[in-house]
């Protein structure tokens, strides 16, 4: 082989490396706009996390807050409302997990479901879990809590499903106060 070869098949394995890599930045930069509307747009960045101020909720009232576009009760409960609640038994229930992001892996009790101590206020996420509607609230229903007309799921005074079609307890998203008026949902 002489020099004059040998000079070539580098040069030639040059010309393959570059031509690779051009084709492989090529692709990136076609690809790269399809993983990027992927990601979550602005907006929604910006409700992944909301401060609600809970002040103005009185006892036995209710605030629906809008969260990631879906309803949010916030309900600040009677002595009478957590005491019916926590005489429940959870072999009463029809769904006896509870599906709480604060706490996972937890039963369906009063105090599981509660965002505080003394279980006077309740966060949960005001869609039906059977199909999706919004519940009625303010002691709607047969058990004092909230009821879905549309198809006549009836949940108690802790969320709890207790009667009709919907599988599942209302949803209790993540959220902690941060000060005494203040609640972060996210």
């Amino acid at each position: 082989m002489s020099h004059a070869e040998d000079h070539a098949g580098t040069r030639r394995d040059f010309l393959y490396y570059a031509t690779a890599g051009a084709g492989a930045v090529a692709t990136g930069a076609a690809v790269w706009p399809l993983v990027n509307q992927m990601n979550a747009s602005a907006d929604v960045r910006a409700l992944a996390s909301i401060y609600v101020d809970v002040s103005g909720v009185a006892v036995g009232s209710q605030l629906t807050v809008k969260w990631r576009g879906k309803p949010v009760f916030i309900r600040r409960r009677t002595p009478e409302e957590i005491e019916a609640a926590r005489a429940v038994q959870l072999s009463d229930l029809i769904d006896t997990q509870s599906e709480n992001a604060n706490k996972p892996g937890t039963d369906a009790s009063d105090a599981n479901r509660s965002l505080d101590e003394a279980g006077e206020w309740l966060v949960m996420l005001g869609v039906c879990t059977h199909l999706g509607c919004v519940p009625l609230g303010n002691g709607a229903g047969e058990f004092g809590g909230w009821f879905c007309p549309c198809h006549g799921s009836h949940y108690d005074t802790a969320g709890r499903i207790r009667k009709g079609p919907a599988p599942r307890n209302l949803d209790v998203p993540v959220a902690k106060f941060t000060d005494e008026t203040t609640i972060l949902l996210g």
